[in-house]
């Protein structure tokens, strides 16, 4: 093979890094559609749905900044027990063939790489979400003005009356408001303009990284980490042990810096530690909480899909065939005649209101005579015969 699938060492693999790459879009496809939900008995719950962007990258600016604090790691890559290492090339001098080789040495995270790292996995994010949610109203208002026209430009004759008696004073301050909206509007042609060129530029890009990632050609996964000098590793044990360590050292420090009254201090105290409570069980309580909420959505989904299953009967019997009337024309023998010219049938047509066949034009000739069938004298009209195709 030209490349490990599996991971050597402290190298995590190609599928641990693409699973921690997509839980968060995953996590928060998973929480939109349960709010989704929940606001169908709570409207109010709506409101955080208007602005799932901004909801979303709070949760995530929360999320990530402790785990970078308290781990060294991403929220994803912490529960997949990953850590970032700072990355420093060393070149070593050989004395015998008097070439470089250079060697790798992982430190642990500076300040300015954390705060980078929750700017790459936050903020990014949040831009390419905007970005996009401008350009497929672009798009859609682009295709509206192909089908049916601009809507300004319909709108300028309708209310061509109205702007005549509009004050000088009055377009003057409307002036302003104008501007800003053409230049709102141009921003966003320019932004739906660029968006597909950076989209296919970053897709491109991440391809390439996860491509030669794969190969074992580079140890960065992403341009982002490219760009931070950081590499992504399993954790030990003891670096899982020192992480508890640290976190405990840290918690300590914030609670001797507490000032004010006793009781203050008290109060102070309990509210960091329920901080700490939901933050440490942040990770697997909404893996745990989505979880649940899905496996309930469908078993309570599946019950009312029995509930509201029709049921199932038998089919009714056929009804029985229709009687030959005492003053009606006697059936042959033989199936294949026509009973009204004794003949093998020309063109077999069957009267719908009775069921017999007939040559069309001896049916057709009788019916538009006597307005009824000839066998059972059932009222029946021209329109109500049909015609077979393959004789009976």
């Amino acid at each position: 093979m030209l490349f490990q699938v599996g991971g050597h060492g402290t190298r995590p693999t190609f599928f641990e890094m693409a699973a921690a790459q997509q839980l968060p879009s995953s996590l928060r496809a998973a929480l939109a559609y349960s709010l989704g939900v929940l606001a169908l008995r709570r409207p109010f719950i709506h409101k955080i749905l208007d602005y799932e962007d901004e909801f979303f990258a709070l949760l995530m600016l929360v999320l990530e900044t402790h785990s970078l604090r308290t781990t060294d790691a991403s929220f994803a890559e912490s529960l997949y027990g990953l850590r970032r290492r700072g990355v420093k090339f060393k070149v070593k001098k050989s004395t015998l063939l008097a070439d470089s080789v250079d060697e790798i040495h992982h430190t642990g995270l500076q300040r300015r790489q954390k705060v980078l790292s929750v700017a790459f996995l936050v903020v990014l994010p949040y831009l390419k979400s905007k970005l996009k949610a401008i350009y497929n109203k672009e798009r859609e208002a682009t295709l509206q003005a192909s089908l049916w026209g601009d809507v300004d430009e319909r709108l300028d004759d309708a209310g061509f009356a109205d702007r005549e008696n509009i004050s000088f004073g009055s377009r003057i301050n409307s002036s302003d408001g104008d501007n800003s909206i053409r230049m709102l509007k141009r921003l966003r042609k320019i932004v739906a303009a660029c968006y597909p060129w950076l989209h296919a530029g970053n897709e491109g890009l991440s391809f390439a990284y996860q491509l030669l990632y794969l190969l074992d050609a580079t140890g960065f996964y992403s341009l982002g980490l490219h760009a931070l000098g950081i590499h992504v590793c399993r954790a030990t044990g003891q670096e899982l042990m020192d992480t508890s360590s640290r976190v405990s050292k840290i918690r300590s420090r914030e609670r001797e810096r507490l000032r004010g009254s006793p009781w203050m201090k008290s109060l102070q105290g309990g509210l960091l530690t329920c901080a700490y409570a939901v933050l440490d069980y942040a990770q697997t309580g909404l893996i745990a909480a989505v979880f649940f909420f899905k496996m309930m959505e469908w078993w309570y989904q599946s019950a009312e899909e029995r509930m509201s299953a029709p049921t199932v009967y038998p089919p009714p019997p056929p009804p029985p065939p229709p009687k030959v009337a005492k003053e009606g024309i006697p059936l042959p023998a033989d199936k294949t005649l026509c009973p009204l010219c004794m003949q093998k049938r020309v063109n077999p047509s069957v009267m719908a209101v009775s069921g017999f066949v007939f040559c069309y034009t001896c049916i057709f000739k009788y019916t538009n005579q006597y307005k009824r069938c000839p066998v059972t004298l059932m009222p029946a009209a021209v329109d109500q015969i049909r015609r077979l195709f393959q004789d009976v």
